[in-house]
């Protein structure tokens, strides 16, 4: 499985200014670098508690194959195509009659071909995360990446590497995170 996200969450200025303000900066001269360490934060948040915190359009290329097929973001919003993607790279929409979508009520979003013939693989496109935007966000996930993009940047220059998250971001994490078997 391989997903990219076509639509990259984007910062709000709202959590521009939260984290700033954490900081303690008013100057504008760290704000790309800022911005961009939000974003890795959004991505650990991910990793950490296996939902995505923030709605992004996503595509993920699967297998053929007859049974269903788990997606990997969570929780998916909506599953909006279907395609077949040939060895050549060449991309053909299916038709609704030849796949079914599931979503199911935890978020789990999964596809299955009707008749897995040998088109190679597939090309699903979906939207998945928790919230709408970065104000939208449940207020532990909020301040657990408010707390990891102030601590990543306190430490930039540090030698000594520790847990991330670290366990005071954790403990606002924790309550999303998802438990998986293996």
């Amino acid at each position: 499985m391989k997903r990219a996200i076509l639509t990259p969450v984007v910062p709000t200025a709202s959590a521009l200014a939260d984290l700033k303000t954490w900081l303690g900066i008013a100057t504008t001269r760290d704000d790309a670098e800022l911005t961009d360490l939000l974003q890795a934060c959004l991505e650990t948040c991910e990793a950490f508690t296996g939902i995505m915190p923030v709605s992004a359009t996503c595509e993920e290329v699967l297998p053929v194959c007859a049974g269903w097929q788990a997606l990997s973001a969570q929780p998916v919003q909506a599953i909006t195509a279907v395609a077949a993607l040939d060895l050549t790279g060449t991309r053909t929409t299916l038709a609704p009659s030849i796949y079914q979508i599931d979503i199911a009520p935890d978020g789990v979003g999964s596809v299955r071909l009707g008749a897995p013939d040998a088109r190679g693989r597939i090309v699903v496109t979906y939207t998945a995360g928790l919230a709408a935007n970065w104000d939208a966000l449940p207020e532990g996930l909020h301040h657990g990446i408010m707390r990891l993009a102030a601590h990543q940047y306190r430490e930039r220059d540090g030698t000594a590497a520790g847990p991330v998250p670290p366990a005071s971001v954790a403990a606002f994490w924790r309550p999303w995170r998802r438990v998986r078997l293996a």
